[in-house]
């Protein structure tokens, strides 16, 4: 051993031990076990068309500057008041003239919750942002927008809440141990909730996605504190998720981006595992994330398909869209007609989308071993210090 870098015995295993701590707590993508997948909260009556908590209240006419839009806004923020209170909420609001508003003023509302470590500065923090449009089609008259897009709405609310608990239990227990200044970087959750998606008359540049044009050039102008992390809000979103059109039976979703592919899979394996978990209510039949098995230099193209993903792609944002769209088939056959409405909803495929979020926000935050399972909860220590431990149990073969 050189002279120049000599340890004693005491002194290397205290090094030996803040190594291990150390390599335990950089952040990587880690795999839940599959007695976390199995034991994921599920979201049981929330999703009942006339009563559940979180989509009846989304299940009406809600088109833009009307007092159905009011109304599920309004639900939005009662939800992440009462059931998320350490989430931020923020309204962004815009205004547009649309084809049909008589050279008038409509005024756009984008509803944004986020969870960022407790400590972190601003600007300091990438998010794994997940995105759907809330707001409804003027025609046909009476148009609720099952699929499009109340059920993807729900499931992102699901999801947030799912993982809430677990998310604040690891990073309490890394505060109390002094490891969060350890970190190779700060991870925190967005949801995005954009309104002015659908054209008020035919779809063009102009008259669509209002909301997401108006958020992506707003965040693109805002600039952060000087030596932080990221430049702006927009450089800040880690992964764009983008649900859209979710809610049919046996859906088709293809993989898009290259550089993105990688958490598609990521997505795909979760689904198999909970096939073969025997986990999801819907029927068994053809996998929807068709594309794992690709190469990522070869997906297919978009196919012309828009959507609130686009003003952020422009703009340099990793996006994973999920969408329901087969070649040759299409979207869904209740696509933008009168019967994407609540009754034509399958409600078991809308519950394992749930779960599948949820599962793929939860590796992403790595919170394998902060959830309580209730198999075990009556046996858990309060102690922060010992989920820390079985945390770094579960790395040790990374080491």
């Amino acid at each position: 051993m050189s002279s120049a870098y000599r340890i004693t015995p005491g002194v290397g295993s205290l090094w030996l031990c803040l190594l291990v701590l150390l390599l335990a707590c950089v952040e990587a993508y880690e795999e839940l076990s599959d007695k976390t997948l199995t034991e994921l909260t599920r979201p049981n009556n929330d999703f009942d068309i006339h009563n559940g908590a979180l989509l009846a209240p989304i299940l009406r006419t809600r088109v833009p500057g009307t007092p159905g839009s009011t109304a599920v806004l309004n639900h939005f923020a009662d939800f992440f008041r009462t059931t998320l209170p350490k989430w931020t909420v923020e309204i962004h609001n815009s205004t547009a003239k649309t084809p049909l508003s008589k050279g008038k003023d409509v005024s756009f509302r984008n509803f944004i919750a986020t969870r960022d470590p407790p400590w972190a500065s601003v600007g300091d923090v990438g998010r794994l942002t997940f995105v759907a449009h809330y707001d409804s089609k003027i025609a046909p008259e009476g148009f609720i927008g099952g699929i499009d897009s109340a059920a993807p709405c729900a499931m992102i609310m699901h999801a947030m809440r799912s993982v809430d608990t677990a998310l604040e239990k690891k990073w309490s227990a890394l505060k109390e141990q002094g490891l969060n200044d350890y970190l190779e970087e700060e991870r925190g959750l967005q949801v995005i909730f954009l309104d002015g998606e659908e054209a008020f008359k035919e779809w063009t540049e102009t008259d669509s996605l209002y909301g997401a044009r108006a958020l992506a050039t707003h965040w693109d102008d805002q600039v952060y504190p000087a030596m932080s992390e990221f430049k702006s809000p927009l450089s800040s979103i880690s992964l764009f998720v983008l649900l859209d059109l979710l809610g049919s039976k046996s859906p088709t979703v293809q993989s898009y981006f290259e550089t993105t592919h990688w958490a598609y899979q990521r997505l795909g394996a979760l689904e198999k595992r909970f096939r073969s978990l025997k986990q999801f209510k819907s029927a068994l039949a053809d996998p929807w994330l068709v594309d794992t098995e690709k190469d990522g230099h070869k997906l297919a193209a978009m196919g012309g398909i828009q959507d609130d993903h686009l003003p952020f792609l422009a703009k340099g944002v990793e996006i994973l869209h999920l969408i329901d769209y087969a070649p040759f088939k299409g979207f869904p056959p209740v696509w933008h007609t009168i019967d994407d409405d609540g009754e034509h909803l399958d409600l078991d495929t809308v519950e394992d989308w749930s779960m599948l979020v949820t599962a793929f926000v939860a590796e992403w935050m790595e919170l394998e071993g902060y959830f309580d399972h209730p198999s075990t909860l009556s046996s858990r220590s309060d102690d922060e210090s010992a989920e820390l431990e079985a945390l770094r149990m579960s790395r040790k073969t990374e080491l």
